[in-house]
């Protein structure tokens, strides 16, 4: 633990340095290096993410490494657009949507390959899946395809009217989704039992002591 605490450490250090380092941010040496840190960087935010979520268990710790890869990849887009100018307005919303390509086909292909190669058999909830694809949907819905038919503003753009109603609709919908993960429906996401009878499940306790032994 303490190998990975040092290099984790070290790495922001090593990108805050280079950030006041002075070197020509054009050059080839410069982008280099920048990407290599940013992306041990990332690495590195995930990790300490990753300790804070199994110190305060499920299903809170999901929501905490949720959060921190959304304020990653919203800051890298955010960096980009200021940097890019009016040419990046459609920056976010291709980012998005190549994310979530890659999250619903590549990840989840992956997972379930690599678990039926281990497990054979895997179990799921299918409760917790269906409030989780109709929140996923809504939200896709509402971000990637309603914006193509619209006619208020040309292209696939939102209005700023349609864009506070997106704003906020995408927001409750995931409130919603938050509350029955957390209070209205936790049991559906916290099972350590084979029983399909989902109302016989419990919740798994992590506590600090069990999570420093197993490193």
């Amino acid at each position: 633990m303490k190998q990975l605490l040092q290099w984790t450490i070290i790495i922001p250090i090593l990108s805050w340095a280079l950030l006041f380092s002075g070197l020509i941010e054009n050059s080839t040496l410069f982008q280099i290096v920048a990407s290599i840190l940013l992306i041990l960087s990332v690495m590195s935010a995930v990790h300490h993410s990753e300790i804070i979520a199994e110190r305060v268990g499920e299903p809170y710790g999901t929501i905490i490494l949720a959060i921190s890869i959304t304020v990653i990849e919203v800051s890298i887009i955010v960096s980009l657009m200021l940097s890019e100018g009016s040419e990046a307005a459609s920056l976010a919303r291709d980012t998005v949507y190549a994310a979530t390509m890659l999250i619903l086909n590549g990840i989840i292909g992956l997972c379930l390959l690599i678990g039926s190669i281990k497990h054979y058999e895997q179990n799921f909830s299918p409760s917790s899946v269906t409030i989780g694809l109709v929140s996923l949907i809504s939200i896709i819905v509402f971000t990637l395809v309603f914006p193509t038919f619209t006619e208020s503003v040309h292209g696939s753009y939102y209005s700023t009217p349609q864009l506070i109603f997106a704003s906020i609709a995408c927001l409750i919908i995931y409130g919603s989704f938050l509350f029955a993960q957390t209070k209205g429906y936790r049991q559906y996401f916290l099972t350590n039992t084979t029983n399909e009878d989902e109302s016989k499940t419990h919740p798994i306790e992590i506590n600090n002591k069990t999570f420093y032994t197993s490193l």
